[in-house]
């Protein structure tokens, strides 16, 4: 299972003017190919009349998946130069679509590689890049007489505090870098001087 990696947080749009030309970066986060392709083909319906949709997309742990398109501008100018951005990135799981309304000023073959690997980046950057860790959940049960010290230091330590609930007992539902588990059971053992239930409750992604 895949740990800690960098995507994109949400969908985002970026236009820029070069030589006349408008470059428009649409980018997003996707989990399969399926999900790219459409992402891809819907850029293509609303952007029907542009001159060029040119896309790329990475997935997989190991970037299994990857894919680069011209779209119709010379071999090598467009895709590729926008997958690389992705690429030196660091980025998974992730789809660009740059669009492209011909201005009548043509660009040369450096000048387009150098444009729809800017484009490339502004749109990431409106998309925003997020790095996703891998976390366990942890489920800590005192007596309510510890309630106050124990919810003092976990606000006051690195750990995440998701919530309390309080019922016979308190529990405490705490997010922990999965790297950390054997860390924190130490620390909550000591803090609570051993009367304390730790348990996994579940592993999750969070996003920075």
């Amino acid at each position: 299972m895949r740990e800690n990696y960098r995507t994109l947080k949400s969908l985002g749009t970026k236009e820029l003017i070069i030589s006349k030309s408008r470059f428009i970066a649409h980018c997003t986060r996707v989990e399969t190919e399926e999900e790219a392709l459409a992402f891809i083909q819907h850029i293509k319906k609303e952007h029907s009349s542009a001159t060029h949709n040119c896309s790329a997309y990475l997935i997989g742990e190991h970037d299994q998946i990857q894919k680069a398109n011209d779209d119709g501008e010379p071999s090598g100018t467009a895709g590729v130069p926008m997958l690389d951005v992705l690429k030196k990135q660091g980025l998974k799981d992730c789809v660009v679509v740059v669009t492209r309304y011909y201005g009548g000023i043509k660009l040369g073959a450096g000048g387009l590689v150098r444009a729809y690997g800017k484009a490339t980046s502004q749109g990431l950057e409106a998309a925003q890049i997020v790095e996703r860790k891998l976390h366990k959940k942890m489920k800590v049960s005192v007596d309510y007489t510890l309630l106050g010290k124990i919810e003092n230091e976990i606000r006051q330590s690195d750990y995440i505090l998701d919530e309390i609930v309080y019922a016979e007992g308190v529990d405490f539902f705490v997010f922990v870098d999965r790297h950390e588990e054997d860390a924190f059971r130490e620390w909550m053992t000591n803090l609570t001087s051993a009367q304390s239930e730790i348990s996994v409750v579940e592993e999750r992604f969070l996003e920075f």
